[in-house]
């Protein structure tokens, strides 16, 4: 009889009945799209299926290794550095918000290619239960993390390296590319309703992940970008709290976002809401939005441990409603009353700026922005970002 009980419940462990908890997605969002026809669905199982017909490349994929000579290490280039003119073989120059594309490097496409793909097949499982999807989502899970002859090592000692910079070591900077894992590990949480997603792949992937915050917290690199004044402060504090608690280190989360305020809001928010940082750069548009980006991010990742971040508020008057209020004059405006720096993509970046407004809206229940956003959402009705939140 015991031994009955004992099997039933290793059963119960490896056929999906792990507790989930997305951090960043809306889940009564999803649940309202099961039922709901959409271009925005249609165009999610457009890309899930698609993603069921590819095989994934890992870090092993490419041909030259990073400097530590192993295939496992992910490596990169910075998309801002080009060869310079005056010296064609020496350093290489930056040129702000203008990309090379020929130093776009495979684990980068690769990284993205894969998370990607783990958000809309885990997106695609959860509106229709089909396993198929899960099990792919899991299949590519299993490469990239998982598997010891493909996965990568969780680090990202060598991100956004500069030709001719710091001896090929990577930078803080290069942790904005694994960005990506806070929507995937969101995702990693939908798998986890799957008869496909075992309990040794979650443990797995804990461990991974384990290994990948202790080097953010301890590593030369991720000091870096901890100490990083900008969206990039912003981002990895986002980055480590969404790590942190999926594998279970809530204490790490919380002092993280206990600090949020003081350390990035507060910071790089003036009293009228400008971002000085962020409108300094060539594409100042972009980086204001990518930044408040982030922030909400946080303050949905807050929302899911009953702490109401975004109504932070310092004694001089600054806050997340300063900076979105100083963006959204420029909502449906023409470049030209723009009085910063954006040398390209002002209309794509317009339909970024709207995404962030009606993410508030859905994040406070209000709704401040929906006369600035409901038009440019009807447009963008193949946009299923909009289902999420």
């Amino acid at each position: 009889m015991k031994k009955i009980i004992f099997l039933a419940f290793i059963f119960l462990l490896s056929t999906g009945n792990l507790l989930s908890q997305p951090r960043v997605w809306n889940l009564e969002s999803l649940n309202k799209a099961k039922s709901e026809r959409s271009a925005a669905k249609d165009q999610l199982f457009k890309d899930a299926n698609k993603a069921l017909t590819k095989n994934i490349s890992s870090v092993m994929d490419k041909v030259t290794p990073a400097p530590s000579g192993d295939l496992h290490d992910y490596i990169s280039c910075a998309p801002y550095w080009w060869p310079d003119p005056a010296n064609p073989t020496g350093p290489y120059i930056r040129k702000d918000g203008v990309s090379n594309k020929a130093v776009l490097t495979t684990d980068k496409k690769n990284l993205a290619t894969m998370a990607n793909s783990i958000v809309n097949l885990s997106l695609a499982y959860y509106l229709t239960s089909q396993e198929k999807y899960a099990a792919k989502a899991v299949e590519n899970l299993r490469i990239w993390f998982l598997n010891p002859k493909t996965r990568m090592n969780p680090n990202v000692n060598f991100g956004q390296t500069i030709f001719g910079h710091f001896g090929g070591k990577g930078r803080g900077a290069g942790m904005i590319e694994t960005y990506k894992f806070v929507d995937m590990l969101d995702g990693i949480e939908l798998l986890k309703k799957s008869i496909k997603f075992t309990a040794p792949d979650q443990q797995g992937l804990q461990s991974w992940f384990t290994e990948y915050l202790n080097w953010m917290m301890t590593s030369e690199v991720g000091n870096q970008e901890y100490k990083a004044k900008n969206n990039h402060g912003t981002a990895f504090d986002v980055q480590l709290t969404r790590v942190a608690l999926f594998v279970g280190k809530e204490n790490i989360a919380r002092k993280y976002i206990d600090d949020f305020a003081a350390r990035r809001i507060f910071a790089q928010i003036e009293p009228d809401g400008k971002q000085p940082l962020e409108l300094a750069r060539t594409k100042a548009l972009h980086y204001s939005t990518f930044n408040l980006t982030h922030i909400l991010d946080m303050c949905y990742i807050a929302k899911t441990l009953n702490i109401n971040l975004f109504n932070a508020k310092s004694s001089d008057g600054r806050s997340i409603s300063k900076a979105l209020d100083f963006m959204a004059q420029f909502a449906g405006k023409p470049q030209s009353q723009f009085q910063y720096s954006q040398i390209n993509s002002w209309d794509e970046d317009q339909n970024f700026l709207y995404l962030q407004l009606y993410r508030t809206d859905k994040l406070t229940g209000n709704s401040d922005y929906q006369k600035l956003y409901e038009n440019t959402k009807k447009e963008s009705k193949k946009n299923y970002n909009y289902i999420l939140f």
